[in-house]
């Protein structure tokens, strides 16, 4: 027996990374990582990029409206595509693509035309938010579907769990060496470095195990989006959470999107002090993750609704904040409440979704990143308009208050194990 397979066994043994011990997920959990270190690198130069070039906040909403609206169009059709084609295949292209978009930008960055000096030049980041858009639209559901092929339902919520927790490792690690990156070197190295992972990432899909096609559907892409609406409609459970899932990413996300300005001018520690911010929320997700996959399969529901009372009021809290240590805290708090929130999302819509229509049901929870820049777009008029604190907190507070609603008047809600 080899070192290596020494370790996946003796780690697999633990009941928090019992999923380890599949090999198709290990594959795929590599593919993840690598992703999502990209997108959580990227959050740095992208965001302090616009700011320092137009110290517009709504220009930021309309980067971020960019990429949503080609990615709400688009995931209907991702969803019927994922269910009709080998799903790995799609995966692995979609970050072949997401390797294109960030070479592309390095290299405008390179030239000196993406930059200050060229007033007007941040429709390249605009254009490249368009294309990435399009690439998680089409190719996401199948990301999202293609882990309960490889994982059995008994396990999904751990491995789901150790998703969040791998890339809760990478918020912490990667928006520091986006940071670094940029002081010490310049913006194009962070888009360089992305390039490569993402190819590494494409790789590991790669060697993801086929698990065929779900659906042999000789009907239009029309016929089976209504499908898989109906199928939606008839399933409360799945409904309902994605419902919930819609509220606690649209009203938690303008934090993340105006972060640069509350690192720059409310609490006055640039981009080094940015990553840290980030990186408070990646522990705050590591600690939860490890509960979540260490947890049975009990009380989700509720579970799930306390989440996201607790993450309303940490928001409420950093909007107001403009203590730098008191930040650093909220953001761990953040951290912890988003974390559970999705992670029980995820698990509960893909758990009661059979495999017939799971990638059309995943293209809905793709579908609310892309509504959330909507919610963003606002925010970023508010900010301009009253400031960053303001928009924070006024989207922040809904998430306080619904959750009670829901867990007062949807038993159903509460009670899914």
């Amino acid at each position: 027996m080899t070192i290596g397979s020494r370790i996946t066994r003796t780690i697999g043994g633990i009941r928090t990374f019992s999923s380890f011990k599949n090999r198709g997920y290990r594959f795929y959990f590599g593919g993840v990582l690598g992703h999502m270190a990209c997108m959580n690198m990227q959050q740095i130069p992208n965001g302090l990029l616009i700011e320092r070039m137009t110290n517009s906040p709504a220009i930021l909403g309309v980067m971020s409206l960019a990429g949503a609206i080609p990615m709400v169009i688009l995931s209907l059709c991702g969803g019927v595509i994922a269910d009709r084609i080998e799903r790995k295949y799609l995966v692995a292209l979609g970050q072949a693509g997401f390797a294109l978009t960030s070479l592309v930008t390095a290299i405008a960055l390179s030239i000196g035309y993406l930059s200050a000096e060229h007033a007007g030049s941040w429709w390249v980041l605009v254009v490249v938010s368009v294309i990435q858009g399009s690439i998680i639209g089409v190719a996401m559901p199948a990301r999202q579907a293609i882990l309960s092929d490889v994982i059995n339902n008994s396990e999904l919520m751990n491995a789901i769990s150790l998703n969040f927790l791998g890339t809760s490792i990478l918020q912490v690690i990667a928006p520091i060496a986006a940071g670094f990156l940029v002081n010490v070197l310049n913006y194009d190295s962070v888009y360089y470095t992305m390039t490569c992972i993402y190819l590494v990432s494409m790789m590991m899909f790669t060697f993801v195990p086929k698990t065929g096609r779900k659906v042999i559907s000789k009907g239009n892409a029309l016929t089976d989006i209504k499908n898989g609406f109906i199928y939606v409609w008839q399933s409360k459970i799945i409904l309902l959470v994605l419902i919930f899932s819609f509220l606690i990413v649209i009203l938690s996300s303008p934090y993340s999107m105006l972060m640069s300005f509350f690192a720059d001018e409310i609490l006055e520690v640039g981009a080094g002090g940015m990553g840290i911010l980030l990186s408070m929320s990646g522990i705050g997700a590591i600690l939860a993750s490890v509960v979540l996959a260490s947890l049975p399969n009990r009380k989700r529901g509720f579970l799930m609704l306390v989440s996201g009372v607790f993450l309303g009021i940490s928001l409420v809290g950093f909007a107001i904040s403009k203590s730098w240590p008191f930040s650093l805290v909220l953001m761990i708090f953040t951290g912890i409440g988003s974390t559970i929130a999705m992670t029980l999302c995820n698990t509960l819509i893909q758990y009661h979704s059979d495999d017939s229509h799971r990638g059309r049901v995943m293209s809905l929870f793709i579908i609310q990143f892309g509504v959330s820049s909507f919610g963003n777009m606002g925010s970023g008029l508010i900010a301009q308009e009253y400031g960053v604190q303001w928009a924070v907190a006024l989207f922040a507070i809904p998430l306080v208050f619904l959750p009670i609603v829901a867990f007062l008047s949807l038993p159903q809600l509460r009670k899914i194990d």
